[in-house]
């Protein structure tokens, strides 16, 4: 590691020639699972003061719009496996209450795909991405969805839609096919064999009803599985010609006290991004296929595994309603390593179409809730909603990147800097940078490109999050100890077209030049 008085030289240059990919808006995704306090007293809590007259929470709907998410996957997540999709329409006093298996509690259906579908409405702007149950169910039970969702009327189930008050079909495109059945946790786990056949007649069966939809294959659970490659390669060699996109999943979290390896926690998902990538490209070469596959990151964040908050209640008569689980609150180094995760989806937005910050309220999420109280942003909320509000509508641009390296216990010499170019609908040009070093400063150079160069009227604006205490949270007492400020080490020489900047340690930074 650096001395403290060394600095990190890092230089970065942009050229508007070469381009990576547009951005896609489903970059921008989040995840609603029905687990602990992500639905009720997160999004839905008809007591709560803010509570609109379908029960959703304003003040929550105010923070998801500010958050910029896009798309939200739902109802799970390992919940999905599990689920009966009948159970969560209709009249809300009829619902029943059946036991969760994946996450040992009480769901009680009072929210289900109509109040999902009325609830993105009133956020406004998003996409439902629905998952189906293929656990304990199979292809049946998703054509009946499917028909109930997207056909318009004069069938049994399309007729039962619009008597439960959707007169107009929900017209969803994106459907994940299963989740994470690759893993043994999973309730109906099947070998890549098994799910790689049922998928394929899943896609076939649902195309039969509606040819145009986009189709998500379960791909590995993380990038340490043992199963990892060869699941995809079955997966794909059975269904490519069917799919659109293949799932990535992963959580990352400081092991054994190890931050500087945590700090290059983006090393491992470009990794993994260029593996399942590269499976894909020799499927679809083995297969002479003329079909793209691409990849959606449909679960990513940080999360303490193993933290007390992640542990199920236990026992055959303990079943709580909505428990607190997955409550991590994260800190102003969370905040870093998340913003670049960021980074590294958007350096992969040739590969990744889609990809979804597993979750959206209290559970691992950007936004937290108190019952009957306030709601407010957690350290991640940041990194993620500046980066939707410069990056959306944008062509990333190949990043030319030249920075000294830190070492790393489990990932060896790293990139000390990390970053990406990003030129927005309007011309403007923004770079997301993190320093990943604990104890460095940055010296960051950026050489802009030509037509950015040579005039007064350049505009330069740079936000930093960084906190001389690394482990600092934003919390109920203290819902702003952690906020990005400008920084103002930043300078402009339109002259020789390059900007300045001192990156603090353990820091990560918006630099938007217009």
């Amino acid at each position: 590691m650096h001395n403290n008085s060394s600095k990190l030289q890092a230089q970065f240059v942009i050229d508007n020639d070469f381009e990576v990919e547009k951005v896609s808006d489903r970059l921008f995704g989040s995840f609603v699972e029905h687990l602990g306090r992500c639905v009720y007293t997160g999004i839905y809590e008809p007591d709560h003061p803010t509570a609109d007259e379908n029960g959703f929470r304003q003040d929550v709907i105010d923070l998801v719009r500010e958050l910029g998410a896009t798309t939200i996957r739902y109802p799970g997540g390992n919940f999905v496996s599990g689920y009966r999709w009948e159970d969560g329409v209709g009249p809300k006093q009829e619902r029943p209450r059946r036991l969760d298996l994946a996450w040992h509690s009480t769901e009680t259906n009072q929210f289900g795909l109509h109040e999902m579908v009325k609830w993105l409405r009133k956020v406004g702007g998003n996409e439902l991405m629905e998952a189906v149950n293929l656990g304990t169910r199979g292809l049946e039970s998703a054509l009946d969805l499917l028909e109930y969702a997207n056909v318009p009327s004069g069938t049994k189930l399309s007729e039962q839609r619009r008597a439960n008050g959707a007169d107009k079909p929900f017209d969803i495109r994106m459907w994940c096919l299963g989740n994470e059945m690759d893993g043994p946790w999973q309730l109906g786990h099947k070998s890549a064999e098994d799910y790689g056949t049922l998928a394929a007649s899943l896609a076939a069966g649902m195309r039969q009803m509606d040819p145009n939809l986009e189709l998500v294959v379960c791909g590995s659970s993380s990038h340490g599985m043992q199963t990892f490659g060869t699941w995809e390669e079955t997966v794909l060699s059975k269904a490519y010609d069917l799919v659109d996109f293949v799932s990535c999943h992963a959580y990352y979290q400081p092991h054994d006290g190890d931050m500087a390896s945590f700090l290059a926690s983006g090393v491992d998902m470009d990794g993994f991004i260029r593996d399942a990538a590269s499976t894909i490209d020799a499927t679809k070469a083995r297969l002479k296929s003329k079909h793209n596959v691409y990849l959606s990151f449909d679960e990513w964040n940080i999360w303490y595994h193993d933290a007390k908050e992640s542990k199920n209640p236990e026992g055959i008569g303990n079943w709580p309603v909505a428990p607190h689980l997955l409550e991590d609150v994260y800190s102003a180094a969370d905040a870093v390593v998340f913003g670049d995760l960021m980074i590294t989806l958007l350096k992969n937005a040739d590969r990744v179409h889609a990809a979804s910050l597993a979750q959206l309220v209290n559970v691992i999420a950007p936004i937290m809730t108190a019952p009957g109280g306030p709601a407010w942003r957690q350290t991640t909320f940041y990194p993620f909603s500046i980066t939707a509000k410069l990056a959306k509508g944008g062509t990333v641009l190949e990043p030319k990147l030249d920075s000294a390296q830190v070492s790393t216990p489990r990932y060896g010499e790293v990139n000390g800097v990390n970053a990406v170019a990003v030129r927005g609908a309007d011309g403007s040009v923004s770079v997301f940078a993190v320093n990943r070093s604990l104890e460095a400063e940055a010296e960051f150079e950026i050489k802009l490109p030509a037509e950015l160069c040579g005039s007064s009227e350049v505009k330069l604006d740079a936000k930093t999050l960084h906190d001389d205490d690394m482990f600092a949270k934003n919390t109920l007492e203290q819902q702003n100890r952690v906020t990005p400020h400008t920084n103002e080490t930043a300078t402009l020489d339109p002259q020789s077209g390059s900007v300045k900047i001192a990156l603090p340690p353990v820091s990560w930074t918006a630099i938007h030049i217009q």
